[in-house]
Order: C-alpha cells, then structure tokens, then sequence
C-alpha cells in the first residue's frame, strides 16, 4: 500500500503553458544553431530576425499566465512544494528580462552587420538566447537547486558573448575577469547552499524558509553562514560593491549590445534572486542579510557615483564607461528597498519599490545604450566628447539621449525617473533607516552633475565638422521603443509604481 502513493508522489505533471516563456527562448536558440551549419553567409541576417521574433513570441506568451497563479514540477503529499511558480512577481521581471533581451537583439542585428567578419552570427543569436532563456527560468525557480542552474544558465553565455570578437585582446581579457569572478562567486554561493541545506534537509524556498527557525542550535553558526555565502553570488550580479570590479573592464570589451544586455538583463537576474533567497527562503535570517544589503547599497551607490563623476570627456570609452559605472551606482539605489525588506513588516511593498525602480532602469538605459550603439557607428572609440553637437546632427536622437539621462538623473521631464528615486527613498524612511535614505540623497546629487554634465554636451555647438550618423531600421526601432516606454511611463507613472503600494507576491 505504501509503494503506490510513493510511486504517485514522483510522477509529476507538467504545466507546458507555464513555462512556455523560457521553453520557447530555449527551442529558437536549438533552431538558430542548427540553421546556422545551413543558412549562407550572405543569408545569415536572417537568423538575427528569427532571434528577434523568438524573443518576441516568448514575451507575448506571458499574457495567457495573467489569470492567475501557476506552478508545476511540485512534489505531492502534505508538505507540498514547487520548483516553479508563474506568479505576478515572475511574470513582471520575465517581461523584464525578455523584453529586454529583444531590444538587445535589435541592437545586435545592425551591430553584427557592421562586424560580421568578427562576430559569428549563428553563436551569437544562440548565446543570447540560452542566456535569455536562463535569466527568464530564474525568477520562477522556487528551489536553490532550480536557482543556482537558472543563474549558471543564464550566465555562461554571457561570458562567451563578452569575448566573442574573434582577434580582440580587450574582448578576450573582460570575458576571462569576468568568467574568473563569476565562477568564484558560484562556487562561494553553492558553498553556502550546501551548508543550507545541512541545516535544514531541504533545498524548496517556502520549506527552507520553515525550517531555518526552527534549525538545532549546534547547527545555527552553520546555517547563519549558509545564508551569507548564498548571498554572495547573487550580489556579484548586481555589481554590488566589492563585487563590481569585472564591470568597466567588461562592458568596454564587450560589443555594445551585449553590454547593453549585461546592463539591464544580467542586473535583473541578480535582483531577483536576491529577492528570492531573501525575502522568501531567508526572512527568519533578516537580522543577518538586513543592516549586510544596508551597507553594501551604501557602499554601491557611492562608489558607482564617485567613479563615473571622474571619467575623463576625452578618454576613449569614456561614454560606455560612464554608463558602466552609473550602472553600479543605480544597482546601490535598487538594493536599498530589498534591504529596507529586512527591517519592515511589509516587505511586499519594499519589494514592489525594487521592482518598479529596476522597470524604469531597464527602459531608459537600454535607450541610452541605443544611442551610444548610434553615436559609435561614426566614432569607434565612443567617448563622452564625441557627444558634443549631436543635436546638430541627430536632433531626435539627441533629445532621446537627453530624456534618458535626466531619467537615469530623477529630472523632469523624466518624470519617472524622479518617482521611482522617491519610490526607494520613501521604502528606506519607513523602513527606519533614516541614515541609508540620507546617503541616497547625497549620492542622487553627485550623479546630477555628470549626467546633467553629458545632457548639456549634446546641446552645445560641434567642434569641426559634424559627423552624421545613417541610422539603420533595426537600430530605429530599438530608439522608438526605449522612447515610447520612457514617456508612457513618465505620462502614466502608475503603470510601474503601483507595484511599490500592492506587492507582487
């Protein structure tokens, strides 16, 4: 009697129309691999617009999961749990990550007609999808196991997009420092993981998260630092400080689109997995990873700031730089609601704060880095000066870059960039953490002056003759994309900020 409900309990039925967002970015990166050994080398632009319609039927199949809560892979019994939940909080960052990693593509797709010598397409477009697919499986995992693969996953790609110039020493050198660091922190992160579940028997969040309280006290040292080696990886994604020096080296090696994608969708796997192991497997432990995320967001934001307030105008790279470091200090501000979430009865809300912030990051960036894929068809080495007069040339792009920057900067009339920052900064008073919030404001000035700096370089008169710039269809439709979301957004700030006043789980 006892072999049958065993024998049920490992039969699992598989929720298809769940998972069918990653699946489907998983299917076209096997097709696109597989053409590729047939397509002709004068054909191979087609592959780039089978990536982009993959990505983009993968984002429409989230609108059938918005009736309700799914979940499969789940063990039955009594103490049921789940390896993957379609819940709103994974639907929002999935639309995050696709989404993102679509603009990316239509970046990459002018971008690998200018290198084609130098970037093979047919491993390109699978890179970026198996990585897609990975950064989209992760916020749905609701195991450390199914977490560790969706971030490895989503991870292992991206080093091999980061070096995949073929002859390019500054490629190669930022995928080996980045691939290094990644995998120390993993193997950190696996480190803490296996102490967890020493501690607790399980490896499911929900159960993780019932049984750290109740943990035998011999057992408690080992399982406090479980809980802070499991942070460490998922804080390396997000560039929080000390664990942010791979990022100037590697979005300057990187090509542009990929440095784009590192920027927005490689910062929405972090987040969401610190999110994850946090707020749902760790809230017994918020006294440990609280005042830890506290200091780190402090120490983030302010060395993001100081850096990209130092890059020189003239300095080659400098305007990819700029938004290297800029990113680092934005990664401080989106840290600042997740440790606010340690230290509050609602950590819901806390979370939306984070949600909504990374949303309006990821627009207004992505648009940024669009502009700047732009500006370095006609000056490869893309520096902050090459900036000055654009409005001369590119009146729209011009004014595009400038809305983007006073977002980034919390300016109108980049309305939504000033509630989001007050978002953030309304999540640390709450929360008690007057300090934290006073930090925010004063590194929200440091970073007034360089973006402001930037935005008054596009408007001044050109130095020589002006450099025009053809802009390609695809490299359109990523600016008018990225524009529309950034004053939708700004005119309806509520589509985005409601998160931060319901929760998502």
């Amino acid at each position: 009697m006892s072999a049958q409900p065993l024998a049920e309990s490992l039969v699992q039925s598989v929720d298809w129309l769940a998972i069918a967002p990653p699946t489907l970015a998983a299917v076209v990166a096997l097709a696109v691999l597989v053409a590729d050994l047939f397509v002709p080398e004068s054909r191979k632009a087609v592959l780039g617009w089978v990536s982009v319609a993959g990505l983009a039927a993968a984002t429409a199949l989230l609108m059938p999961l918005l009736d309700g809560d799914r979940s499969t892979f789940c063990t039955g019994g009594h103490a049921r749990a789940c390896s993957y939940t379609a819940d709103h909080f994974t639907l929002v960052i999935q639309f995050l990550v696709l989404g993102g990693a679509l603009l990316a593509a239509l970046l990459s797709v002018t971008h690998l007609d200018d290198e084609r010598r130098r970037v093979p397409a047919g491993e390109f477009w699978f890179l970026l999808l198996s990585s897609a697919a990975g950064a989209a499986l992760l916020p749905a995992s609701r195991d450390l196991a199914t977490l560790i693969v969706a971030l490895e996953v989503a991870s292992l790609p991206a080093f091999a997009l980061v070096g995949i110039r073929h002859g390019d020493k500054r490629s190669s050198e930022a995928a080996l420092k980045f691939f290094l660091s990644s995998v120390t922190a993993t193997a950190v992160s696996l480190m803490g993981i296996s102490f967890v579940y020493a501690s607790t028997g399980t490896l499911y969040l929900t159960q993780v998260a019932q049984r750290l309280p109740h943990v035998d006290g011999q057992l408690h040292t080992l399982a406090q630092t479980g809980v802070v080696l499991t942070l460490v990886g998922f804080a390396f994604k997000t560039a929080a400080v000390p664990f942010h020096f791979w990022v100037p080296d590697t979005y300057v090696g990187a090509p542009l689109p990929v440095a784009a994608y590192l920027s927005v969708v490689g910062k929405a796997v972090g987040f969401s997995g610190l999110i994850l192991v946090t707020v749902v497997a760790f809230p017994s432990y918020a006294d440990v990873w609280g005042p830890a995320l506290a200091a780190l967001a402090a120490l983030t934001m302010t060395v993001g700031n100081v850096a990209a307030l130092r890059q020189q105008a003239t300095r080659a790279y400098s305007a990819v730089r700029l938004l290297a470091w800029s990113s680092v200090g934005q990664a401080g501000y989106l840290l600042v609601p997740i440790a606010a979430a340690g230290y509050t009865e609602d950590a819901q809300k806390a979370i939306g704060s984070t949600v909504a912030y990374a949303l309006m990051y990821a627009a207004v960036n992505l648009g940024a880095f669009a502009v700047a894929a732009l500006v370095g068809r006609g000056r490869i080495l893309n520096r902050i000066s090459d900036y000055r007069g654009l409005y001369a040339t590119n009146p729209l792009s011009a004014l595009l870059l400038a809305f983007f920057l006073l977002c980034l900067a919390g300016l109108p009339p980049g309305v939504i960039g000033l509630f989001a920052k007050v978002t953030v900064f309304s999540a640390a008073v709450d929360a008690g953490l007057g300090w934290l919030a006073v930090v925010m404001a004063v590194n929200v000035v440091i970073a007034l002056f360089y973006y402001l700096q930037w935005t008054a370089l596009l408007f001044r008169a050109p130095e020589g003759e002006p450099a025009r710039h053809r802009v390609p269809a695809p490299l359109t439709a990523a600016l008018a994309l990225t524009g529309v979301l950034g004053v939708a957004l700004s005119g309806a700030p509520q589509l985005v900020l409601r998160f931060a006043a319901t929760g998502l789980f």
